[in-house]
């Protein structure tokens, strides 16, 4: 994988016109309440309105459109905590590829119900004690399989960097772009996209406090592996970034930021009580940042993409009850 060519905005353009039959545009919601406390006009992408709730979707439906007829035939294996599993699994069925999807023991029960439904075979491991993405590349290896990760795959990328794109291209240049980050494929893709349509935006990535190897990477300059992160933004527990997401986000992305379990769920009960939306806890992590620095946003054009919205409903509501 380190051999290939990193992907450019040409790819996320190709992408966009690929998955334009399956993916839904999403829309882009405001809030007055928000505007006014930023004193700044603030665009959110709601990507928990894409197709199985999430951005992942588009990626997925991107990488599974290139498949050859026998990659096809053979079929597809992933490893994800929950929305690349769901996104590949869905994919799948709609272009009649089969699926197996290796996820963590303690996977949000809806995650694992939803990935199933679509005609998943699942495959359980344990995060804290096992390596998902060698159960992959055994799986892979043994059945003749085609591995798609969750993020460090050119075509995975490419395609959420469709998100941003549609975005900029319906409110126009941004000053400022929040995105959530765990092993970067929406934040490499979503740069690559911001960087060419609003070139003087700045770009930030928001990880869990947690779980910062993406801004120890960013500022070390080298790829830091840590623990798997304990923490509520579970789409964001990666250990470390990929071998092509990286170079992306150091080329293109202005700084990392983290957002502490706190101010996930403080931005989560905004969403519902003033939006009206359900948000996971990862696809907070760009609004939590944004708010955490609203001062120095005031009369900006700022952007957050919302990462996605699958979250089982009594966590959920645990969490917004304190």
């Amino acid at each position: 994988m380190n051999e290939q060519k990193l992907p450019d905005y040409g790819d996320v353009v190709a992408a966009a016109e690929r998955i334009a039959g399956y993916a839904n545009r999403t829309p882009v919601m405001t809030s007055r309440t928000v505007n006014e406390a930023f004193g700044a006009e603030v665009f959110f992408k709601c990507e928990n309105f894409q197709r199985m709730g999430a951005f992942k979707f588009r990626g997925a439906m991107n990488a599974l459109l290139q498949f050859t007829p026998a990659q096809r035939a053979a079929g597809v294996v992933a490893f994800s905590s929950g929305n690349h599993a769901q996104a590949i699994a869905l994919s799948a069925k709609l272009l009649g590829i089969p699926a197996t999807i290796v996820m963590p023991l303690d996977a949000p029960a809806v995650k694992v119900t939803a990935t199933k439904g679509y005609g998943a075979k699942v495959v359980t491991y344990d995060r804290y004690t096992e390596d998902r993405e060698q159960i992959g590349r055994d799986l892979a290896q043994k059945y003749g399989l085609t591995l798609i990760p969750p993020y460090d795959h050119p075509h995975v990328i490419a395609g959420q960097g469709t998100a941003a794109k549609e975005l900029i291209e319906e409110v126009g240049p941004l000053d400022a772009l929040f995105v959530c980050l765990g092993g970067g494929g929406l934040l490499s893709g979503s740069a690559l996209a911001a960087r060419h349509l609003s070139p003087e935006c700045a770009i930030y990535g928001v990880e869990p406090e947690a779980g910062n190897d993406g801004q120890q990477s960013f500022r070390s300059g080298k790829i830091v592996h840590i623990d798997t992160p304990k923490t509520i933004a579970d789409g964001a527990q990666t250990q470390h970034l990929g071998a092509i997401t990286f170079p992306l986000i150091q080329q293109n992305v202005d700084d990392i930021l983290t957002a502490s379990d706190d101010e996930l769920i403080a931005a989560m009960t905004f969403f519902a009580e003033r939006m009206k939306m359900v948000v996971e806890p990862t696809g907070c992590l760009g609004f939590a940042a944004a708010r955490a620095r609203k001062a120095a946003l005031q009369g900006k054009k700022v952007g957050i993409i919302v990462s996605g919205g699958n979250v089982d409903i009594s966590r959920y509501a645990a969490l917004l009850a304190g």
